[in-house]
């Protein structure tokens, strides 16, 4: 099978990498030429990508048609395209409903992937929406597959994808307050980025314990860890999230 991407900006070079790193069987990758460097960098490193000379290149070689652009450039330059009916279309694009890109390609083979960039090292969620079992196959190998029936469940999940830039800035502050208490830069970052890593992990493999549990299990009565949650909820930090998710989930 062939595939193509149009837009080669950060998540598309993910994807590509996440794929070779797999045991997919792909026998040839489109790009397009829109960002030259990434575009070159991936045609060089891996010999099934290929930059096409334009969108519509992209589409015509590719059975399936991965849209990886930004919304404004996707409103501009995707009704100036023709998809064959036989393509099928994935759509990373945030917010550009399914109905409107079925009128926009003039395709009814429409689907939307929510990627995170951890995709490149086949981690992370992979929202799929609708329930699509050829996409549930093919992202299986690059992360864990979410299948949703309601595409108003899935601007939910966009909206907690924008906290990644937050969540390195807790790592960066933490750090930080390392660096002020005399601990090297390096040091206080290592320990940080170990420390956050095993969290998650232990997060991960006690998935039988919900995370309230989890909560309630990492702290001991009168100890540090309940002292700075119960600090945290006093300046209302977890209220401000809330507040901030439906902020971003309005913009979906």
């Amino acid at each position: 099978m062939n595939i193509g991407f149009l837009g080669s900006g950060h998540i598309t070079s993910s994807i590509i990498e996440g794929i070779f790193k797999s045991k997919l069987k792909i026998k040839k990758i489109f790009i397009s030429p829109r960002n030259k460097s990434i575009s070159k960098k991936l045609s060089k490193r891996f010999k099934k990508v290929i930059v096409s000379n334009n969108n519509q290149q992209v589409i015509d070689r590719s059975s399936w048609v991965f849209l990886a652009v930004t919304p404004n450039v996707g409103n501009k330059i995707l009704k100036r395209l023709s998809f064959n009916k036989s393509k099928k279309v994935i759509s990373l694009i945030s917010t550009i409903n399914i109905n409107r890109l079925k009128k926009i390609t003039k395709n009814r083979n429409v689907s939307r992937v929510i990627p995170l960039p951890f995709i490149g090292m086949r981690k992370g969620p992979i929202i799929i929406c609708p329930k699509d079992n050829k996409l549930k196959n093919f992202f299986k190998h690059l992360g864990k597959v979410i299948e949703l029936t309601s595409e108003n469940k899935s601007k939910s999940f966009w909206a907690t994808s924008s906290f990644m830039a937050s969540f390195y800035n807790l790592l960066n502050e933490t750090s930080s307050w390392l660096v002020s208490k005399g601990i090297k830069r390096n040091e206080a970052e290592n320990y940080t980025r170990e420390l956050f890593l095993a969290l998650s992990e232990d997060a991960v493999n006690k998935n039988k314990i919900s995370l309230k549990q989890l909560v309630v299990e990492s702290q001991t009565p009168g100890g540090t860890n309940a002292f700075v949650l119960k600090e945290l909820k006093k300046k209302k930090f977890y209220k401000v999230q809330q507040k901030v998710l439906n902020s971003i989930f309005k913009k979906f």
